[in-house]
């Protein structure tokens, strides 16, 4: 798909991308992608392209892939429900086996609680770690 066709779509859909989907890099990220591509120097305005470009976080491109119309990007919305379905599947079965770690526990003497409570630690989602949105220089 081209640029042009991709950027038509995000501008007749406003209200699906916030803030938090899509931003435009500043000169400065501009500069170092530019840095790091090896692509052309010339500033904004002057040859090449007249607008910083945009930038998608997951979510964007999640809902990039239900606005454009290629088979690509009807395949990747595809994946994307398969993968909502089985993270629903994933939570119900650790929903189960919360449920029969606790019954264990009530049969059983205290004695166990030391390994329940470890149980229970590897059972829970590690945090998520905080993503950095943007360019830093020296990265």
């Amino acid at each position: 798909m081209p640029t042009k066709a991709l950027v038509q779509a995000v501008k007749r859909n406003p209200d699906r991308f916030p803030a938090d989907f899509m931003f435009r890099l500043t000169n400065q990220e501009l500069a170092g992608l530019r840095s790091q591509f090896v692509t052309s120097n010339a500033p904004l305005g002057r040859g090449g392209r007249r607008t910083a470009p945009y930038a998608f976080t997951e979510q964007g491109v999640a809902m990039l892939s239900s606005v454009l119309r290629t088979e690509q990007a009807v395949q990747v919305n595809v994946e994307i429900m398969r993968a909502f379905v089985r993270l629903r599947e994933v939570i119900g079965q650790n929903h189960e086996l919360a449920h029969r770690i606790d019954a264990l526990e009530s049969r059983y003497d205290r004695q166990f609680k030391v390994v329940f409570d470890a149980i229970r630690e590897l059972m829970a989602p590690p945090p998520a770690p905080k993503r950095r949105i943007g360019f830093v220089q020296g990265d």
